[in-house]
């Protein structure tokens, strides 16, 4: 069985490896993942005081959540997942707006449309999705699914310290030898830094001392390499499962794209995303024998939350009744309460 669960300091190992402290591709995936022991301990350690409803929106640390997929026959965690209840942290969250400047000459008949970049922080305070993160074998799978849902299930549970809009940035084109189109023609220019240094140093720090050292004024499109301008608002190709899952969960892509890579960012109501919308409090009734549609189930608050699959039954009374191993991973009992969605 797979379970989502808070991250605990003992993970801390575990969740290094997923990150791949080596520079493993995987890790190049998820970029808000540090890869470094006391940082990621520290983002830990933020999570679990965020959960505790130590931290609030309003003593200048926002709350920050972390999450891990763990295998409840090994103990072993495949995967991570996180929340930011505001984008940027108390800094302001950088990006790129897509749009267009139309020049002109009324004396010589001519206009044209030419694509620029700006510099934007609009979606600064916004709940982002972040920190996606799992072991190859898991991809395209129901684990796959369940890691990234579990997060709305939770925003869901939880709403009011969550956004009215939420958004997601997705990595952007990254090339087999490791060179990033958008990041070469444009970022490096300004620092003396490949991407995985950049990319290493937002996962310690934030994407902001990128966003600091970059130009103020409109980036021209046309300036960029061909590769690059191929690269504006595309995936990695790893990514695309994720994206389009986030895509089924109702996350579009708008005028925004990463400061770094140049992938798209998604945004979405929160109140419209699909798990939220179909989602449905119930009580546990009974054991049963697993039989029936699978659905998502999670339970608790705060660090007791927790979120796993399995197939369910209906009672007429409106109540639900679950397998055993599923009363045991979620740590409830008849009587209390629960949220499932639709798979």
């Amino acid at each position: 069985m797979w379970l989502v669960r808070p991250a605990l300091p003992d993970d801390v190992d575990q969740i290094l490896e997923i990150a791949g402290a080596a520079g493993s591709q995987t890790a190049r995936l998820s970029s808000t993942l540090p890869r470094q022991r006391d940082v990621l301990a520290e983002k830990i350690d933020h999570s679990i005081a965020s959960l505790a409803c130590n931290i609030t929106s309003g003593d200048g640390r926002p709350k920050r959540f972390l999450f891990v997929l763990q295998s409840t026959s090994t103990g072993r965690i495949h995967g991570t997942a996180g929340i930011d209840a505001r984008a940027g942290n108390s800094q302001p969250f950088y990006n790129y707006r897509r749009d267009a400047l139309i020049h002109a000459s009324h004396e010589l008949g001519i206009s044209s449309r030419v694509d620029v970049l700006y510099p934007s922080h609009a979606l600064t305070d916004q709940t982002l999705l972040c920190s996606f993160s799992i072991t190859p074998e898991l991809r395209n799978t129901e684990a796959f699914e369940l890691l990234s849902r579990a997060r709305i299930l939770f925003i869901a549970g939880h709403r009011d310290w969550f956004t009215s809009n939420i958004a997601v940035e997705i990595q952007g084109v990254q090339l087999a030898d490791g060179s990033v189109p958008f990041w070469d023609s444009l970022g490096r220019h300004f620092f003396n830094m490949d991407f995985e240094t950049a990319d290493q140093y937002s996962g310690l720090l934030s994407k902001t001392f990128i966003a600091e050292l970059m130009p103020p004024n409109p980036i021209y499109v046309t300036l960029l390499s061909e590769a690059a301008q191929a690269a504006l608002g595309q995936p990695h190709e790893q990514t695309v499962p994720n994206l389009e899952l986030l895509q089924r969960e109702g996350f579009r892509a708008g005028c925004y794209l990463d400061i770094f890579d140049g992938g798209p960012v998604l945004e979405a109501r929160t109140d419209a995303l699909r798990t939220l919308v179909t989602s449905q409090p119930k009580t546990l009734h009974g054991a049963f024998e697993e039989c029936g549609d699978t659905w998502l189930i999670s339970a608790g608050e705060g660090s007791g939350f927790r979120c796993t699959l399995a197939r369910v039954a209906n009672t007429l009374e409106g109540t639900l009744k679950v397998p055993v191993g599923v009363w045991e991973a979620l740590g409830k009992t008849a009587g209390d309460e629960v949220r499932i969605a639709p798979c």
